[in-house]
């Protein structure tokens, strides 16, 4: 199956883009003229565009629309109003095997009691907008907008100057929205979130309008040193801050008490998908944690590398692992056993095709976050 294209996929290809396949779609890793390297640096010290069209959108809509998604995902969103958005995850429910286990971890976008615009990941949308509409109850309705909408983040320390000089509506509250106009008369949903730990905006618009409002960033950003950014960058960025990734850090096998995202999960709500799993789970204490490690000298942890303990023996396994362009050296994430008794700053080692490498032991993340 030829995988599915961004509506602006052709612009990517008029700039170099080097593509590949994230969720069934194709999509940027990197653009010509720089790279992962200088797309990293860009968002850290400036502002850098993202293409993120492979993210899914879908809308719940109708009488108790958000009171139905609230008793599904895990997050309370009775917690946030309209005009806010929310991180939450969808779980395997009780009586499944892996109940508890991450389905998607996603965004919601509370529009009213009876409105609500869910952004989960590319490969697992269909996924999510499948279980929910086999839930719904009469009248509440889920629609799957996946290729109807583009999101475009707009990532970094100067994004909010770039963003007031298209008219587009920049001094937000974190995770709150507005909608607003810009390239052209596009209407645009502006977001203050995003997924590099820098302060930015994802920007959601019509598909059929995209074209019109990256060609106004790019232009208009221009003089303020904006870089296209592929998902290579993106990876690296998110890796920095220890943000989990779906299939990495979370997964149906791993929980959210595993990936240490407990605060995503409303505990007194009366329902959601998993909540006798994961109330017993957290009674009991997740049998393995999320940790970060940071590589001394010059190797860098892959997924699936083992980690090893004082005596070698085997604790755990790296989910996820880069070069940090911020630091300058390896660094990973890795579900430890908690038997191990790990702590911060610990001497640890990964297997590196049959020889251990030292890492360091350390909570995410590894540079500051300037989100809030």
């Amino acid at each position: 199956m030829d995988a599915r294209t961004s509506p602006l996929h052709e612009r990517h290809v008029a700039a170099g883009a080097k593509l590949a396949d994230f969720g069934g779609w194709s999509m940027p890793i990197e653009y010509a003229g720089g790279g992962v390297l200088a797309e990293h640096a860009a968002v850290r010290e400036g502002v850098g565009l993202f293409d993120v069209s492979h993210l899914g959108t879908a809308t719940v809509r109708g009488p108790g629309a958000a009171a139905f998604v609230d008793r599904c995902l895990t997050n309370d969103l009775t917690r946030i109003g309209p005009g806010q958005a929310q991180y939450t995850m969808c779980c395997l429910p009780d009586g499944d095997p892996r109940a508890g286990g991450v389905v998607d971890d996603l965004i919601v976008y509370l529009h009213g009691p009876d409105d609500v615009l869910l952004v989960p990941n590319a490969a697992n949308a269909a996924e999510v907008v499948a279980r929910l509409s086999a839930e719904a109850p009469a009248g509440v309705t889920v629609t799957d907008r996946h290729t109807e909408v583009a999101v475009l983040a707009v990532q970094g320390p100067r994004s909010a100057v770039l963003l007031s000089m298209l008219g587009l509506p920049g001094e937000l509250a974190y995770m709150s929205f507005v909608t607003g106009t810009g390239g052209g008369d596009a209407e645009v949903t502006v977001c203050r979130t995003g997924y590099t730990g820098e302060h930015g905006y994802e920007l959601l618009v019509a598909a059929d309008r995209a074209g019109e409002l990256w060609d106004v960033l790019v232009d208009v950003g221009r003089d303020e040193g904006l870089r296209l950014c592929g998902l290579g960058a993106r990876d690296t960025l998110r890796t920095e801050m220890g943000y989990p990734l779906h299939g990495h850090e979370l997964s149906p096998e791993i929980s959210p008490l595993q990936a240490r995202a407990g605060w995503a999960v409303g505990w007194r709500k009366d329902a959601f998908w998993g909540r006798a799993a994961l109330l017993a789970e957290k009674g009991s204490g997740p049998a393995r944690l999320l940790w970060g490690l940071r590589a001394p000298g010059r190797g860098i942890p892959r997924p699936g590398m083992a980690v090893l303990g004082a005596a070698g023996e085997r604790i755990g396994e790296v989910t996820s692992g880069t070069f940090s362009p911020t630091l300058r050296t390896g660094i990973a994430l890795a579900l430890l056993d908690t038997a191990a008794g790990v702590e911060e700053g610990v001497e640890l080692a990964v297997d590196v095709r049959g020889r251990p490498q030292a890492v360091q032991a350390v909570r995410p993340p590894f540079v500051p976050s300037h989100v809030r």
